[in-house]
Parts: C-alpha cells; sequence; structure tokens
C-alpha cells in the first residue's frame, strides 16, 4: 500500500515528491565544518635577514660608516706622529634610513553580518591584514637588496658590486650555481663575514636547483655532506655557503620593473626585469623601526560595525653596497 501523503521536512513549503538534490534538501541545516578555509599564508622571510634598529622617536636614523687602516713597518729613529709613511687617515661617511609615512591595511566588519555569520570573522580579517603589511615589507627589502648590488661604495675608495657581470646563464640551475659560486668568491674579496650570507630565489627556481643534476649533487653527502638537504624531501640548504631563501614574494620584483609608491621616504623601485636572484649578507641592508606591527579595532555607533585596521611605521635603507650581488641575466 502506497502512502499518500509525506511530510518533506527539507521541502521548502511541501512541494511533494521529488529526486531532486535542491529540493528535497533545501530547510536542512549545513554542517559547519569547524575550519575555515583562508587564503594560504604567503611566506615573508626576510624579517631576520637584515639589521633592525629600533627607535622611539624621530624622522630617521643614522648609521655611521668608517673606513680602514694600513699599516707599515716602524724605521728605527722615525717618527710615528710626522711620518707619513705611517699614519692613516681613516675615512668616514653615514647612511641615514628615513622612517616611510604609516602603512595601513584596513577592512570593516559590518555588525549584522557578523552576527549571522557562524564563526569569528575578525580573528581571520585580523591575520590577512597583517599579512598584507608583511608582504609589502619583504617586496621592500628584496628590491632593496638589489639596489644595494648596485650602488656605489659608502666610503670612497671602497668596495662595491656594481659592476658585477651579467650572465645568459643564471637563468638555469647550473648558470645559478656558478653564480653563487662567483658571488661568493667576490663577498671574500670584500672581507665580508662568511656566515649569514642569502640568496633569494623565486619557488620556481628553487624547484629547478633541486631537481637538477648539479642540484643533486650538492645533496650528495660526497659533495655537500650531511647536512645540506635531502633530495627525497626536496630540501637545499646551500650553495657555496650561501644559505638559499625560496621567496614567493621574490617573483614581484624579479622580472618586473617596480614603481616607488606615495608615502614611501626611501628608495625601493627600479627595473629588475633581468634580475634572477641576489646575493646578500644581513649587513647590507637595514631597517629603522618607529612603530611596529599593531592592530587597532573600533566600533562605530554611526556605522554599526567594526573598523579594523593594521599598521607599521618603519623604514629600509641600503648600508653596505659592498654586501650585495644581483645575478642578472643582462
Amino acid at each position: 500500500m502506497a502512502v499518500t501523503k509525506i511530510s518533506f521536512g527539507g521541502q521548502s513549503n511541501g512541494s511533494g515528491a521529488s529526486v531532486n538534490f535542491a529540493t528535497d534538501n533545501a530547510l536542512f541545516l549545513k554542517v559547519f565544518a569547524g575550519e575555515v578555509l583562508q587564503t594560504f599564508e604567503t611566506a615573508t622571510v626576510m624579517k631576520d635577514k637584515h639589521m633592525v634598529r629600533t627607535i622611539t622617536s624621530g624622522k630617521s636614523a643614522q648609521f655611521p660608516v668608517t673606513g680602514t687602516a694600513s699599516a707599515a713597518y716602524h724605521v728605527p729613529g722615525n717618527d710615528l706622529a710626522t711620518d707619513g709613511t705611517y699614519l692613516s687617515a681613516i675615512k668616514s661617511a653615514e647612511r641615514v634610513i628615513n622612517v616611510d609615512s604609516l602603512l595601513t591595511a584596513s577592512t570593516f566588519v559590518d555588525r549584522l553580518d557578523e552576527m549571522k555569520n557562524h564563526y569569528d570573522v575578525r580573528s581571520i580579517y585580523a591575520q590577512e591584514l597583517g599579512r598584507a603589511l608583511a608582504k609589502q615589507f619583504d617586496k621592500n627589502l628584496i628590491g632593496l637588496a638589489i639596489l644595494a648590488g648596485r650602488d656605489s661604495a659608502s666610503i670612497t675608495g671602497g668596495p662595491s658590486n656594481s659592476t658585477f657581470a651579467a650572465d645568459a646563464t643564471y637563468n638555469t640551475a647550473a648558470g645559478l650555481i656558478n653564480g653563487l659560486h662567483l658571488a661568493a668568491a667576490k663577498l671574500d674579496q670584500n672581507d665580508v663575514p662568511s656566515e649569514d650570507r642569502y640568496c633569494v630565489i623565486t619557488p620556481s627556481m628553487y624547484w629547478s636547483l633541486v631537481n637538477s643534476t648539479a642540484g643533486l649533487a650538492l645533496v650528495d653527502r660526497d659533495f655537500g655532506g650531511d647536512s645540506n638537504g635531502v633530495y627525497s624531501d626536496g630540501t637545499l640548504l646551500k650553495v657555496a655557503g650561501i644559505a638559499l631563501v625560496k621567496s614567493n614574494i621574490a617573483a614581484s620584483v624579479f622580472g618586473q620593473t617596480v614603481s616607488s609608491v606615495t608615502g614611501q621616504n626611501n628608495t625601493y623601485s627600479g627595473t629588475f626585469t633581468n634580475t634572477q636572484a641576489v646575493v646578500f649578507h644581513k649587513n647590507a641592508i637595514g631597517t629603522v623601526k618607529l612603530m611596529d606591527l599593531a592592530m587597532e579595532t573600533d566600533y562605530d555607533i554611526r556605522l554599526q560595525g567594526n573598523l579594523m585596521v593594521a599598521k607599521y611605521a618603519m623604514g629600509s635603507g641600503i648600508l653596505r653596497p659592498e654586501c650585495a650581488i644581483e645575478l642578472k641575466t643582462a
């Protein structure tokens, strides 16, 4: 015997027997998974790879730079104070880094919309605003490291890398590895410490290195020791003693022309269309921090919602050009 009247709890206004999923399940609750799929975080990598100075007031910070002295063997009877053979005129200069205008990222959350939602949106939005600022920070520093390699010496007659030769093969794994060895030699010639050397590359270049014959040799314990990476994990740590830094944000600088932005009181812009990688020591660039990353949320009764603002006041600049080298194809 067929049942003639059925109560379809999932249908809107009981439209009757149906085999349509949307019709039969219109009123049933959606099960909340307890997780929110956020935009994948773009890793920022530059924060701990350069010099940072915090100031409590002021518009800029001064970084003194000194030259080198010379030595000479003393001849008995000669006066060290008057004989120019022995005296060294040590040159001095300075690098000044300005604080950029306040960088902000903000959004507005309507109170009624927030009440209707069944998960906390403000904590998620706060993370995204912070990431937006961090990405801009990394972009500025990567561009700055390239500009440092092009800059003239701080001390007249001092070392710089503005004439480091371009090579069309730097866009290949083998060519880049060769370039990193040349860069290491150049840094040694400039008396740059062997520790805290980094090379920023794009993910595509990193995986080209890992998957190359030359890269495989670097993780072979006969060539790279026991701690330079694992091929099965896709890890390659160093080339020529220079730590490899994989950065998604580098793709927004390498191969691009970066324009200046109103509010930037230091130079981060330039034509980087042929740049494949940048090698630098921690002392190459620096940041002056007046206001660290902060988050503010304020309820506006007129707009019936919360205004969320992430902000910081910092500025970055070149300190020692002899500590940076751009690897470019032309």
